[in-house]
């Protein structure tokens, strides 16, 4: 019985919910309305909205009901009067934003959020799997909510949707603001990133060739940077090489190696993630203290706790400190930096699938044919189905296809 694998349980489970399809012709229809609520963000900072008025119009256009917060697009620079022309209603009440069958916010839902919502209700939302509190999972439980988490999400081609489209934004972002921070008005070195010709081009190492990365490169590249990337898979060093269609700089990520390509670079950017828990920590204070003075760190890496010793998390409004004479810039969440633009990607990944949720009668229906989003909950109908967080947190949990087998 231990050799028996989760993927046989799965399959298992898949076999068994066959059986009762007599039902569940019964209970498909061809069309639901939904009832769509978008919740003003309080989590501090957060400055993205999970609709934009353009998907709005849509969604509003193929029968749904669709109620936006106050406000909730505002630091995205959509109006309540967007919203209100193209068909949402416009709520004055935070506790009405919680009350649709699909709520869909952007950052995880706080603990007195989770008591304004009703038992059967869906959830949309990040995780956030390094600030996760165990007791908003246990109030989720309580409450028989299902929660889909945005980094779990996959699509038809078996991607992470949100978390790619998230990365691109953060890896061109890095590039940009490493661009903002070297110059005199942030006191940085005083220098155009990727120089002009007669003038050597700026050095910056790039630490991970994974989503981040590759776009971090893609726009270092692009304004004439010099780049050396540093990843420990070479299978993603290769499909980085592949992708750009020619000869990189690259190194796995060996001490002396990466020692020396930071002592010499400009700009050092921390772009490595885990699937789970903390980001691997992989340059040391010493190698820190051997860069040149007045270089910069960009470490995408903070929201997992970062690649470098010397991270400490900070702000959008306090954004950079100095450390052994290397500027640190360590803000979480770069995405809400450029909130438009990023709930505009949001949006495009959620409006379609809010279309398929309605036209397959229902969040059950969908979640019956579609892996990839059973894949992004991980509770459903107060059931935790996610087994990493049930082995994290201590709480019993259940394969998501052997609740869909006994119709739960």
């Amino acid at each position: 019985m231990a050799d028996f694998s989760k993927k046989a349980w799965s399959d298992l489970a898949k076999q068994a919910s066959m059986q009762p399809q007599e039902k569940l012709q019964q209970l498909k229809q061809k069309h639901s309305r939904l009832c769509i609520t978008v919740p003003a963000e309080i989590t501090y900072q957060e400055k993205r909205v999970s609709l934009s008025p353009l998907s709005v119009d849509m969604l509003v256009n193929n029968g749904h009901d669709v109620r936006i917060e106050t406000n909730a697009g505002k630091l995205a620079n959509f109006s309540d009067i967007e919203y209100s022309a193209v068909g949402a209603q416009i709520l004055y009440d935070h506790k009405d934003a919680f009350e649709g069958d699909i709520v869909l916010k952007v950052a995880p839902p706080t603990i007195e959020e989770i008591e304004l919502m009703k038992p059967g209700q869906t959830i949309f939302s990040a995780l956030q799997l390094s600030d996760l509190d165990r007791e908003c999972l246990v109030q989720l439980t309580k409450k028989k909510i299902t929660a889909v988490g945005y980094e779990f999400m996959r699509d038809d081609g078996g991607t992470l949707p949100v978390i790619r489209a998230m990365s691109e934004i953060a890896g061109r972002a890095s590039v940009l603001i490493a661009a903002e921070y070297l110059n005199n008005a942030k006191n940085g070195k005083g220098e155009l990133i990727g120089g002009i010709p007669g003038i050597p081009p700026t050095d910056i190492v790039i630490i991970g060739a994974g989503s981040v990365g590759e776009y971090a490169v893609r726009a270092a590249l692009g304004l004439g940077a010099h780049v050396t990337v540093f990843d420990n898979s070479l299978h993603r060093l290769r499909r980085l090489e592949s992708s750009l269609g020619r000869r990189l700089a690259s190194s796995t990520i060996l001490p002396h190696i990466l020692q020396k390509a930071l002592m010499n670079c400009d700009v050092a950017i921390g772009a490595l993630r885990s699937s789970e828990g903390r980001s691997p920590l992989v340059v040391s204070e010493a190698m820190v203290q051997k860069m040149k003075s007045k270089s910069l760190i960009v470490d995408v890496s903070i929201d997992q706790g970062g690649c470098f010793e010397t991270s400490e998390i900070t702000n959008h409004e306090n954004p950079t400190f100095l450390k052994h004479e290397v500027l640190h810039y360590c803000v979480p969440n770069i995405a809400s930096r450029v909130s438009r633009t990023a709930s505009y990607a949001l949006s495009n990944i959620l409006s379609p699938l809010m279309l398929h949720i309605g036209n397959e009668g229902g969040m059950y229906n969908y979640l019956w044919g579609s892996d990839g989003l059973r894949q992004g909950v991980y509770v459903y109908k107060g059931h935790l189905t996610n087994h990493a967080l049930g082995e994290r947190f201590n709480i019993p949990s259940k394969e998501i296809d052997f609740l869909f087998s006994g119709n739960v």
